[in-house]
């Protein structure tokens, strides 16, 4: 039988609404990661802020405040050789030659989040000739579990309005992988290779590649 590989892609976005970090994980059904890549967008990052949003408290994540401190971290990974540097054009060199070596189907938290971002900074993720939405596809095989809300109301996992059982990536990792996982921290390789690939690979526990495709859509 054919092996079947997926690419989870996450990215970390501009005030312009383009990539400032991108990364990626190939991995096959069975979550061994096969490839990764991670890299600041040249022309992007450094150039533009980081989002944020204007109308949250300093201590939030979203904060401007918040952003300023990001972009000094990702300066540090940068300094340390966590990250590199790469123009759109070197990211899709990579993206091309990972389609050829495994044909993976495409994947994302939020998935058209990431395309709309990635076709606005000329990464081109249109060559993958299949893709789902992994957070539609875990909202209906995980958030839909009594054995999930009853974790999330357990541990004060909820939506701040309507105190409903959080959807985050974050959350669906943590019931996944235990509460000692550390948050999500909000850079993309990290993001995708951490956390979301654990909730794809949970996910394909029990069911199969067609039907996954049908879920995320």
């Amino acid at each position: 039988m054919s092996k079947h590989y997926y690419i989870i892609v996450d990215t970390e976005t501009t005030k312009k609404q383009s990539v400032a970090d991108f990364g990626a994980v190939v991995v096959t059904r069975k979550g061994k990661i096969v490839e990764q890549f991670g890299a600041m967008v040249l022309g992007h990052f450094g150039k533009f802020d980081l989002f944020s949003d204007p109308s949250a408290a300093d201590s939030a994540f979203w904060s401007e405040q918040s952003a300023q401190r990001r972009a000094k971290d990702y300066d540090a990974m940068l300094e340390s050789g966590e990250r590199s540097i790469s123009s759109p054009a070197l990211i899709n060199q990579w993206l091309a030659g990972v389609n050829a070596r495994y044909a993976p189907v495409l994947t994302a938290y939020n998935l058209s989040f990431d395309l709309g971002k990635c076709r606005n900074t000329r990464i081109n993720l249109g060559i993958f000739s299949e893709r789902f939405c992994l957070m539609k596809a875990a909202k209906k095989v995980i958030g839909n579990q009594a054995a999930y809300h009853d974790f999330c109301y357990d541990n004060d996992l909820l939506t701040a309005k309507l105190r409903n059982p959080s959807m985050t990536a974050d959350t669906m990792a943590k019931f996944i992988l235990g509460l000692s996982l550390a948050d999500e921290p909000h850079t993309a390789l990290e993001d995708a290779r951490d956390y979301e690939a654990a909730i794809l690979t949970y996910i394909l526990r029990d069911v199969t590649r067609k039907q996954l495709l049908g879920l995320g859509q």
